[in-house]
């Protein structure tokens, strides 16, 4: 699996699309995981960028995480509302690690703390997740075309032109 940094390495047209689209909708993606019963689940959450890695972080005992404790498997989406899609729109997909290290949950926190003012700082979080990715999707519209990339952990992007 690929952290954040390996993966952007590997994969940069798509997460430039990624990181664009998450910034200019205020971090808002949509997150996929699984219910215990098999089924999907899609969840709001506002994922965060700390020292290089891509951080899915909550509120806490949420449905979202809970699945995530039982099956670390999880797609994210970047927020689109144009249905042209002329800003473009990504996709990754892998596992996530819960990473207990006290000294980034309080470095998380007060970037949070200076992003938005919410104050998390001297709390303990019950779950902080690292997002490995194993794929990702990308769409970008130019002039006259659309290229579609794709990237799966291993191989280099595919870009494929429509028009």
């Amino acid at each position: 699996m690929a952290l954040w940094t390996d993966f952007a390495d590997a994969a940069p047209r798509i997460a430039e699309v990624f990181t664009r689209r998450h910034a200019a909708a205020g971090k808002l993606c949509m997150l996929g995981t699984l219910r215990p019963d098999g089924w999907p689940r899609i969840s709001p959450m506002e994922p965060r960028f700390l020292e290089g890695d891509l951080w899915l972080v909550g509120m806490p005992h949420t449905a979202k995480f809970a699945d995530l404790g039982a099956d670390p498997r999880f797609t994210l989406h970047t927020a689109t509302v144009d249905t042209q899609v002329t800003d473009g729109d990504a996709k990754i997909w892998g596992r996530v690690e819960d990473v207990r290290d006290t000294a980034l949950h309080q470095r998380f926190a007060e970037s949070v703390y200076e992003d938005i003012g919410l104050d998390l700082r001297g709390q303990e979080f019950d779950q902080f997740l690292r997002a490995d990715i194993v794929g990702a999707a990308s769409v970008a519209v130019g002039d006259d075309h659309m290229d579609v990339t794709t990237w799966r952990e291993g191989a280099p992007e595919k870009v494929i032109r429509k028009h």
